[in-house]
This record gives structure tokens, C-alpha cells and sequence, in this order.
């Protein structure tokens, strides 16, 4: 591989990443406002419907799982500022320096967004599952009110 085609390779999986991490965050943003509206709706709906032991138990245990999913998302999100590349690293460096660390340190870069994206998308998958769950056991919740379980 000649150095100009090794220099856009690494370009292009360098703005790669960073498009993978762009979507991953689009995605929690998105999820974690419908879990907000579903908590929303869900307490709005409950606290003037009376509810059965049975009801009650399952609502309170899908609202528990929808309240980690939000955390765990608003955990995806979170700034890590004790990163090694990036805008905590160039924050703390002169401009010469931050020339030398773009252009020797692409690959690490790479490396380091790419365990971020990775790390993002885990948390991201598993909020997916926690809304799932509380989702269902909402529904359970509903039906057992209205079928008027004991």
C-alpha cells in the first residue's frame, strides 16, 4: 500500500467511525425520548386507573425497566472527557502539537473512536432489550386491568 493510499484508507475508516458514532447517538437521542413519553403516558394512565395487585406489580416492574433503559442511554451519551484522543487530548495541547498528533496518531485515533462506537452500540442494544421488557410488562399491566384479574 503506497503512503497516499494508506493515508486515505485510514481517512476514510477514521470518518467511518465517527459517522457510526453520529448514528449510534441519533439513535439513543431518539429512544430515549420515546421511553420518557411511554414513562409519561404510562404514570398519566395509572395514576387515575385503579389498578390490581397483579397490575400493579407488572406496571411497576415495566416502569423499573424503562427507568434503567433511560439510564443506561443517558449513560451511552455521557462525555467522556478522560479519553486519550480527540477534543480532550487536543484541549490540552499547543497547535504544533495537535498537527503531530493528527498526522502520526490516525490509526490510534481509529482505534480508540472505534472502542467508543462499540462500547455505544452495546449500551445502546441492551436499552433496546430493557424498553422491550418494560414495554411488554406494560402491556401485561393493561391487560390485567382490563380483564380485571384479582
Amino acid at each position: 500500500m503506497t503512503p497516499g493510499s494508506a493515508h486515505e484508507a485510514l481517512t476514510a475508516a477514521h470518518a467511518e467511525v465517527k459517522a457510526e458514532i453520529a448514528r449510534t447517538d441519533t439513535k439513543t437521542a431518539l429512544l430515549l425520548a420515546f421511553v420518557g413519553a411511554v414513562l409519561a403516558g404510562a404514570w398519566t394512565v395509572a395514576k387515575d386507573t385503579p389498578l390490581t395487585a397483579p397490575a400493579l406489580v407488572a406496571g411497576g416492574l415495566g416502569m423499573g425497566l424503562l427507568v434503567a433503559a433511560a439510564g443506561m442511554l443517558l449513560r451511552s451519551v455521557r462525555p467522556n472527557l478522560r479519553g486519550r484522543h480527540g477534543f480532550p487530548l487536543w484541549a490540552t495541547l499547543t497547535a504544533e502539537e495537535i498537527t503531530d498528533a493528527v498526522v502520526t496518531d490516525r490509526a490510534a485515533d481509529i482505534a480508540g473512536l472505534s472502542r467508543l462506537a462499540v462500547a455505544k452500540f452495546r449500551g445502546l442494544r441492551r436499552a433496546v432489550d430493557l424498553t422491550c421488557a418494560g414495554g411488554a410488562l406494560l402491556v401485561l399491566a393493561a391487560l390485567l386491568c382490563a380483564g380485571g384479574a384479582a
